[in-house]
């Protein structure tokens, strides 16, 4: 670092009054929102690319955005860092995960 500071002035939209905004408030709330850009929204649109997709009328995109979170879901619950790697491995063992998901349901017979 060369020792210089700079400041950043960021406009964010809220319906609190002015005295309950707080700045430090304010800033978590923009940080979750980050926050959930980058662990999902961006998944879907780079590993899934979202938005190259032809489904655009009745509820095609609302399911396929539901698989495609499921599926970051299930490989984030188990362990993976990087999406794209864990879809690669679920192409290539396909019985695995079939496996992983109907191993989890007690038989009841």
């Amino acid at each position: 670092m060369d020792g210089k500071t700079s400041r950043e002035t960021a406009y964010l939209v809220t319906s609190l009054s002015a005295a309950d905004a707080q700045p430090a408030d304010l800033q978590k709330w923009a940080k979750a929102e980050w926050l959930i850009e980058n662990q999902v929204h961006n998944v879907r649109d780079v590993t899934f690319r979202e938005d190259l997709h032809q489904a655009r009328t009745g509820t095609g995109p609302a399911v396929m955005a539901t698989l495609r979170n499921t599926a970051i879901g299930w490989h984030r619950i188990n362990g993976a860092t990087n999406i794209a790697r864990a879809n690669r491995r679920a192409d290539r063992r396909s019985r695995d995960l079939i496996d992983a998901v109907t191993s989890s349901y007690i038989n009841t017979q």
